[in-house]
Protein backbone atom coordinates (compact mmCIF):
# COMPACT_ATOMS: atom_id res chain seq x y z
CA UNK A 1 0.00 0.00 0.00
CA UNK A 2 3.12 2.44 0.45
CA UNK A 3 4.19 2.29 -2.82
CA UNK A 4 1.16 3.37 -4.32
CA UNK A 5 1.68 7.25 -3.78
CA UNK A 6 5.08 6.78 -4.54
CA UNK A 7 3.95 5.70 -8.02
CA UNK A 8 1.76 8.24 -8.55
CA UNK A 9 3.71 10.92 -7.26
CA UNK A 10 6.73 10.05 -10.05
CA UNK A 11 4.78 11.01 -12.93
CA UNK A 12 4.26 14.23 -11.66
CA UNK A 13 7.93 15.11 -10.89
CA UNK A 14 8.75 14.31 -14.05
CA UNK A 15 6.43 16.15 -15.89
CA UNK A 16 7.35 18.62 -13.71
CA UNK A 17 10.96 18.40 -14.54
CA UNK A 18 10.35 18.18 -18.32
CA UNK A 19 8.17 21.07 -18.66
CA UNK A 20 10.67 22.92 -16.51
CA UNK A 21 13.13 22.10 -19.45
CA UNK A 22 11.09 23.06 -21.72
CA UNK A 23 9.86 26.32 -20.47
CA UNK A 24 13.89 26.85 -20.41
CA UNK A 25 14.89 25.55 -23.52
CA UNK A 26 12.07 27.93 -25.25
CA UNK A 27 13.17 30.80 -23.30
CA UNK A 28 16.93 30.34 -24.33
CA UNK A 29 16.02 29.36 -27.72
CA UNK A 30 14.09 32.95 -28.04
CA UNK A 31 17.34 34.78 -26.83
CA UNK A 32 19.62 32.37 -29.57
CA UNK A 33 17.11 32.87 -32.57
CA UNK A 34 17.20 36.38 -31.53
CA UNK A 35 20.77 36.72 -32.20
CA UNK A 36 21.52 34.34 -34.93
CA UNK A 37 18.49 33.81 -36.89
CA UNK A 38 15.68 31.30 -37.38
CA UNK A 39 18.53 28.66 -38.82
CA UNK A 40 19.86 29.51 -35.22
CA UNK A 41 21.67 26.18 -33.96
CA UNK A 42 19.88 23.83 -32.04
CA UNK A 43 22.94 22.13 -30.63
CA UNK A 44 23.46 25.92 -29.71
CA UNK A 45 20.27 26.42 -27.74
CA UNK A 46 20.18 23.02 -25.77
CA UNK A 47 23.67 24.08 -24.64
CA UNK A 48 23.07 27.34 -23.45
CA UNK A 49 19.79 25.94 -21.87
CA UNK A 50 21.73 23.09 -20.40
CA UNK A 51 19.96 20.40 -21.78
CA UNK A 52 21.06 17.37 -24.07
CA UNK A 53 20.36 17.73 -27.65
CA UNK A 54 18.56 14.83 -27.21
CA UNK A 55 16.60 16.72 -24.18
CA UNK A 56 15.73 19.33 -27.03
CA UNK A 57 14.89 17.29 -29.78
CA UNK A 58 12.05 15.22 -27.20
CA UNK A 59 10.66 18.38 -26.57
CA UNK A 60 11.37 19.66 -30.04
CA UNK A 61 11.88 17.05 -32.88
CA UNK A 62 12.29 19.78 -35.62
CA UNK A 63 13.64 23.52 -36.06
CA UNK A 64 9.83 24.31 -37.17
CA UNK A 65 8.32 22.42 -34.19
CA UNK A 66 10.45 24.62 -31.89
CA UNK A 67 9.66 28.53 -34.29
CA UNK A 68 6.12 27.18 -34.15
CA UNK A 69 5.86 27.15 -30.64
CA UNK A 70 7.93 30.18 -29.81
CA UNK A 71 5.77 32.00 -32.23
CA UNK A 72 2.32 30.55 -31.60
CA UNK A 73 1.47 33.77 -29.62
CA UNK A 74 3.03 36.72 -31.76
CA UNK A 75 0.61 34.19 -35.27
CA UNK A 76 -2.67 34.03 -32.15
CA UNK A 77 -2.35 37.60 -32.10
CA UNK A 78 -1.83 38.42 -35.98
CA UNK A 79 -5.02 36.05 -36.57
CA UNK A 80 -6.92 38.11 -33.98
CA UNK A 81 -5.61 41.50 -36.04
CA UNK A 82 -7.38 40.07 -39.08
CA UNK A 83 -10.17 38.72 -37.66
CA UNK A 84 -10.61 42.68 -36.11
CA UNK A 85 -9.76 44.31 -39.89
CA UNK A 86 -12.60 42.01 -41.62
CA UNK A 87 -14.92 43.79 -39.33
CA UNK A 88 -15.79 45.83 -41.85
CA UNK A 89 -15.05 49.18 -39.93
CA UNK A 90 -12.15 50.44 -42.24
CA UNK A 91 -12.69 50.54 -45.61
CA UNK A 92 -12.10 47.17 -47.80
CA UNK A 93 -7.95 48.74 -48.60
CA UNK A 94 -6.84 50.48 -46.15
CA UNK A 95 -7.95 46.77 -43.71
CA UNK A 96 -6.16 45.22 -46.30
CA UNK A 97 -2.98 46.98 -46.36
CA UNK A 98 -2.92 47.54 -42.03
CA UNK A 99 -2.98 43.19 -42.11
CA UNK A 100 -0.06 43.24 -44.74
CA UNK A 101 1.74 45.53 -42.94
CA UNK A 102 1.58 44.04 -39.29
CA UNK A 103 2.17 40.74 -40.55
CA UNK A 104 5.32 42.05 -42.53
CA UNK A 105 6.59 43.33 -39.94
CA UNK A 106 6.05 40.25 -37.89
CA UNK A 107 7.77 38.06 -40.24
CA UNK A 108 10.59 40.25 -39.51
CA UNK A 109 11.00 39.74 -35.94
CA UNK A 110 13.35 37.00 -36.45
CA UNK A 111 16.50 37.17 -39.37
CA UNK A 112 15.48 34.36 -42.15
CA UNK A 113 12.28 33.71 -40.76
CA UNK A 114 10.41 35.49 -43.77
CA UNK A 115 12.25 32.51 -45.85
CA UNK A 116 11.22 29.56 -43.30
CA UNK A 117 7.26 31.01 -43.73
CA UNK A 118 7.13 31.08 -46.62
CA UNK A 119 8.60 27.66 -47.17
CA UNK A 120 6.29 26.03 -44.81
CA UNK A 121 3.21 27.20 -46.12
CA UNK A 122 3.62 24.63 -48.80
CA UNK A 123 5.03 21.92 -46.29
CA UNK A 124 2.12 20.28 -45.07
CA UNK A 125 4.19 18.40 -42.80
CA UNK A 126 5.27 21.24 -41.06
CA UNK A 127 4.43 22.19 -37.38
CA UNK A 128 4.52 25.81 -39.37
CA UNK A 129 1.96 24.56 -41.35
CA UNK A 130 -1.19 25.44 -40.07
CA UNK A 131 -0.20 28.65 -38.36
CA UNK A 132 0.96 29.97 -41.83
CA UNK A 133 -2.22 28.52 -43.28
CA UNK A 134 -4.49 30.32 -41.10
CA UNK A 135 -2.53 33.37 -41.53
CA UNK A 136 -2.82 33.05 -45.48
CA UNK A 137 -6.35 32.26 -44.62
CA UNK A 138 -7.20 35.81 -43.04
CA UNK A 139 -5.35 37.66 -45.71
CA UNK A 140 -7.40 35.96 -48.43
CA UNK A 141 -10.60 37.09 -46.40
CA UNK A 142 -9.43 40.54 -46.42
CA UNK A 143 -8.34 40.47 -50.25
CA UNK A 144 -11.20 39.00 -51.13
CA UNK A 145 -13.40 42.23 -49.59
CA UNK A 146 -10.87 44.76 -50.68
CA UNK A 147 -11.24 43.31 -55.01
CA UNK A 148 -14.98 43.22 -54.44
CA UNK A 149 -15.01 47.08 -53.87
CA UNK A 150 -12.61 47.20 -56.61
CA UNK A 151 -9.63 48.33 -54.85
CA UNK A 152 -6.68 45.67 -55.34
CA UNK A 153 -6.48 44.35 -58.80
CA UNK A 154 -8.16 40.24 -59.60
CA UNK A 155 -5.56 38.89 -60.86
CA UNK A 156 -4.09 38.77 -57.48
CA UNK A 157 -4.20 35.71 -54.48
CA UNK A 158 -3.77 35.65 -51.10
CA UNK A 159 -0.85 33.19 -51.46
CA UNK A 160 0.93 36.28 -54.43
CA UNK A 161 0.39 38.70 -51.16
CA UNK A 162 1.74 36.23 -47.94
CA UNK A 163 4.89 35.91 -50.01
CA UNK A 164 5.06 39.73 -51.07
CA UNK A 165 4.86 40.93 -47.34
CA UNK A 166 7.29 38.25 -46.58
CA UNK A 167 9.18 39.00 -49.24
CA UNK A 168 9.09 42.75 -47.91
CA UNK A 169 10.01 41.24 -44.83
CA UNK A 170 13.03 39.21 -46.19
CA UNK A 171 14.70 42.45 -47.85
CA UNK A 172 14.57 44.53 -44.84
CA UNK A 173 16.41 41.03 -43.43
CA UNK A 174 19.49 40.71 -45.46
CA UNK A 175 20.16 45.10 -45.60
CA UNK A 176 20.73 46.96 -42.89
CA UNK A 177 20.78 49.36 -44.93
CA UNK A 178 17.28 48.89 -45.99
CA UNK A 179 16.05 48.25 -42.34
CA UNK A 180 15.23 51.61 -42.38
CA UNK A 181 13.53 51.99 -45.36
CA UNK A 182 10.90 48.83 -44.60
CA UNK A 183 7.69 51.10 -44.37
CA UNK A 184 9.17 52.52 -47.99
CA UNK A 185 9.45 48.97 -49.88
CA UNK A 186 6.20 47.72 -48.14
CA UNK A 187 4.18 50.84 -49.71
CA UNK A 188 5.68 50.31 -53.10
CA UNK A 189 4.64 47.04 -52.82
CA UNK A 190 1.43 47.38 -52.12
CA UNK A 191 0.79 50.27 -54.31
CA UNK A 192 1.34 47.85 -57.39
CA UNK A 193 -1.68 45.84 -56.38
CA UNK A 194 -4.44 48.71 -57.01
CA UNK A 195 -6.90 47.82 -59.96
CA UNK A 196 -6.43 49.84 -62.46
Amino acid sequence: MTEAPAQTEMPHRIRADAQRNRDRILAVAETVIGEQGAQASLRDIARRAEVGLGTLYRHFPTRDALLADLLGDRFEQLAVRAAQLADGKLPAAEALREWLWEFSIGTSSYRGLPAALVDTLHDEQSPLHGACARLQQSTHVLLERAQQVGAVRADVDSADLFALAAAVGWVVDQSIPLAGRHQHLFTLMFDGLAAH
